[in-house]
């Protein structure tokens, strides 16, 4: 099979495109015929050395859909769709012809999409509804600032805060772009071009003095001190990256006093099964058309693979997808 490998950290030119031995379905494992595979922000990240996980030489990508062309008979020739975050780190990944993940992973791809579509929901949605449901447990009426909502992280956010009744508001540096799904769903947008206190006063403003019950920070680091202001006695704020700093200055006076509680949600720590089972819970929603993924912008085909990475580097606004 063909596919985009490195052996050594840095960017996008250390990828190279290798022939390498088909995968074999063994020890309850099964392979998938690659249809498509989304480009993360967090697969420059690994290639460039900033996954502990990542162990050398390495096919990266998270993401994919594809067809069962190995493993158990009554997966033959099933529709799937995974992520994880063992795939491209401590395993090969998806920016391949083939890959192989346990047979205990695989999940049927809502019919609703289409390969390239379902290609970019996983790590968006997965570690969306890891934070807003699992963690932070979010529920009917409560107000929800997304901060990053225009990214495909807080796009996911806002549609599954949606899905559960909650008032959604938006924080970024620009709007949802028209057509995207955050777009539709957010009731108020705040543009992120002030000081902390600023954007808190707003979040307030817009929820009628109260804050926000939650704040899910897809950005962090930049956006801590900010958020944190923006959050309702005994809000809880959802950390999943950090951006610009790994370090934030806080006030402990004032988070004791507010009974604010700091949630870390870490994707990785999902393995490909494990991914698997929370995308079995999205599915529903996808096939009722109430959750959307993010438009595609640019599609690209292996032997370009690294093009497709320089895209995702230069922040591109929409999805990015390998189509082996």
């Amino acid at each position: 099979m063909r596919a985009l490998r490195f052996d050594r950290f840095g960017d996008p030119h250390v990828l190279h495109l290798d022939n390498l031995p088909d995968p074999v379905a063994r020890h309850g494992n099964a392979v998938i015929a690659v249809k498509a595979a989304s480009v993360n922000p967090s697969d420059l990240k690994n290639v460039a050395g900033h996954m502990e996980e990542t162990t050398l030489p390495r096919i990266p990508g998270r993401d994919f859909s594809g067809v069962v062309v190995d493993g158990p008979h009554d997966w033959i020739g099933a529709e799937v769709w995974g992520t994880g975050g063992d795939i491209g780190l401590s395993r090969d990944g998806s920016h391949a012809e083939l890959l192989a993940t346990p047979a205990a992973a695989l999940a049927r791809k809502p019919e609703r999409l289409s390969f390239e579509e379902a290609s970019t929901v996983g790590v968006n949605f997965v570690v969306g509804w890891l934070g807003a449901v699992e963690v932070a447990q979010l529920t009917m009426g409560e107000n929800i600032a997304v901060f990053g909502v225009s990214g495909g992280v807080g796009g996911a956010v806002a549609q599954i805060a949606r899905a559960l009744g909650a008032h959604v508001i938006g924080v970024d540096r620009t709007q949802p772009a028209d057509g995207t799904p955050a777009a539709s769903i957010i009731e108020e947008f705040i543009a992120f071009d002030g000081g902390p206190q600023d954007i808190g006063s707003q979040v307030r403003r817009v929820t009628a003095g109260k804050g926000a019950d939650v704040v899910y920070d897809a950005v962090g680091g930049v956006t801590t001190q900010a958020a944190l202001a923006s959050l309702t006695h005994g809000g809880r704020l959802v950390v999943i990256s950090a951006v610009g700093t790994r370090t934030a200055e806080i006030d402990l006076v004032d988070l004791y006093h507010n009974d604010t509680r700091i949630l870390g949600c870490n994707s990785l720590s999902l393995d490909v099964t494990e991914s698997g089972a929370r995308l079995d819970s999205l599915t529903p929603y996808f096939e009722s058309g109430q959750f959307r993924p993010l438009p595609i912008k640019d599609r690209y085909s292996l032997d370009n693979g690294m093009a497709a990475y320089f895209a995702v580097e230069k922040g591109i606004r929409g999805r990015v997808v390998i189509c082996p």
